[in-house]
């Protein structure tokens, strides 16, 4: 690998979609095995408790040790990527993430499936932001909204294909089939990652954060089972209570440490820059309202309207067929217009479908499921990426290896929070709208009068985030890098 020369800046040399297409697929390769496979399994809960012969509250920890694993790693990987090389850092993290998922695929128990997880998360766990620091690295400016919707794609495909995938390999293969399918792709992905991918001119390594090491995977694995075991056995729960207070705890002292530090291990000062905040802010509205879809729907249709998991799967579709359309008019829109326009209709098309999905009832029609649907996936097409690339934009370019770990760790806590809100609010909804109903009580109507409830919340919040894209302002990069090195406010 180390015979490759320094790619030192995108802009060095005229530029093409085709001659980064290699390290383009290299990027998308991981992300899509990561996202998937989350989504995967999922959905095959239920058949790993009978085929392991496990209760469901031990089967979770093959979920829960997985998200463990990708929020203890994530933090580090800005540190990694500057002491190893991004290119080495991200062939490793797929072989690993490829050699956890063959492991997974032979475990032979339950608690070997949960160890073979967590292997498989720490190797996932760093994908996502490195593979979005190569990416961004390597497009120039003027063409960074439309290439950066480009890896944007797994971002919203794959959740919508995760259900489709499970509920066909579990109806004609085995739950093993969930772990083989990534071994061939990691390895196509690792070839040509090893061909292709070029050796950026690296960044002199820092020293080691130590405190920020110790505290930062602390704070977020706490933060992330105190929230999985919330929504799981109830808030009050010994152990979400107290994963909950370490973590908090832990978390601001390690806001504390980092700011103080001359080298810290996550580069928090960047939320002295007004546009990145905001910027984030946004970035973790949409995360929300698009979780309340990809779990609520689901959830809908299997509990209310009965479907299996591949008629849901096939379903969920017009969603990733949408996001897939519009993620590459945003990113081409992005480098015309900039982000306020894409984010104000995004959010507003957003805001329309989960409108139309708290209409929805046990007699609502399936062209009602399908409409807001291609909605949702149209809105967050337009949105997502957007933001991704306007976040990194807002940030000063010699902190874009520590900026995508930030952003990717604060992610993963802000869709901890969001599953379990939105199905902690849910189940309170229910049990509100059942005590209503009094004597005749109709489970399946509180149900739904919940799900409504949920929905329109939702659809709130995504107004929020109208009201917030607003005021979004083109970044500056050039001037903020100057004031950061000299310390200055943003």
């Amino acid at each position: 690998m180390s015979s490759q020369q320094a790619v030192p800046s995108a802009s060095d040399s005229p530029f093409s979609i085709r001659s980064i297409l290699a390290p383009l697929i290299t990027v998308i390769i991981g992300m899509f095995m990561v996202i998937l496979d989350s989504t995967l399994v999922n959905v095959a809960l239920h058949e790993l408790e009978q085929e392991l012969r496990s209760s469901l509250s031990t089967i979770q920890w093959t979920v829960t040790g997985y998200t463990l694993a990708l929020s203890a790693v994530i933090p580090i990987a800005g540190w990694m990527m500057d002491k190893f090389g991004t290119k080495r850092i991200f062939l490793f993290t797929i072989a690993l993430f490829t050699i956890g998922s063959a492991l997974c695929a032979t475990a032979q128990s339950i608690e070997q499936l949960i160890i073979y997880r967590i292997i498989q998360g720490l190797g996932g766990g760093m994908v996502i932001p490195i593979g979005m620091a190569i990416i961004f690295r390597l497009a120039p400016p003027e063409r960074r909204g439309a290439v950066m919707a480009m890896i944007g794609i797994p971002m919203l495909v794959a959740p919508a294909l995760g259900p489709v995938l499970s509920g066909w390999l579990i109806g004609f293969a085995s739950w093993h089939w969930l772990f083989w399918i990534n071994v061939p792709i990691g390895v196509i992905g690792v070839l040509i990652g090893i061909k292709h991918l070029p050796m950026f001119e690296q960044n002199k390594a820092l020293a080691l954060d130590i405190p920020g090491m110790i505290l930062a995977p602390v704070a977020f694995t706490m933060l992330a089972f105190s929230v999985s075991e919330g929504g799981r056995t109830g808030w009050t729960s010994n152990l979400a209570l107290s994963g909950l207070l370490i973590g908090g705890i832990a978390l601001l002292l390690f806001i504390f440490v980092e700011l103080r530090h001359k080298q810290p291990l996550l580069e928090l000062r960047v939320f002295r820059s007004s546009g990145f905040t905001r910027g984030i802010l946004l970035m973790w509205i949409a995360q929300i309202c698009l979780f309340s879809v990809t779990i609520l729907v689901p959830l809908f249709l299997q509990s209310v309207k009965h479907f299996t998991p591949l008629q849901t799967g096939l379903t969920v579709l017009p969603q990733a067929i949408a996001a897939m359309i519009f993620m590459s008019i945003g990113g081409t829109l992005y480098d015309k217009f900039g982000a306020r326009p894409l984010t104000i209709s995004g959010f507003s098309i957003v805001a329309g479908a989960l409108f139309l999905f708290s209409l929805i009832d046990l007699d609502t029609p399936i062209i009602m499921v399908l409409v807001p649907l291609f909605m949702m996936g149209t809105g967050m097409g337009l949105t997502v990426m957007t933001l991704e690339t306007y976040v990194l934009s807002s940030a000063p370019p010699t902190l874009v290896n520590r900026v995508t770990p930030l952003t990717t760790a604060t992610l993963q806590v802000a869709t901890s929070f969001a599953v379990a809100g939105l199905t902690g609010f849910l189940t309170f909804r229910t049990g509100e709208h059942a005590m209503n109903a009094g004597p005749n009580n109709h489970t399946l109507q509180a149900a739904i009068a919940a799900y409504g409830d949920t929905f329109l919340l939702s659809a709130g919040l995504a107004i929020v985030g109208v009201v917030i894209s607003i005021i979004l302002r083109k970044p500056k990069v050039e001037a903020k890098d100057e004031l950061l090195a000299e310390g200055h406010t943003i």
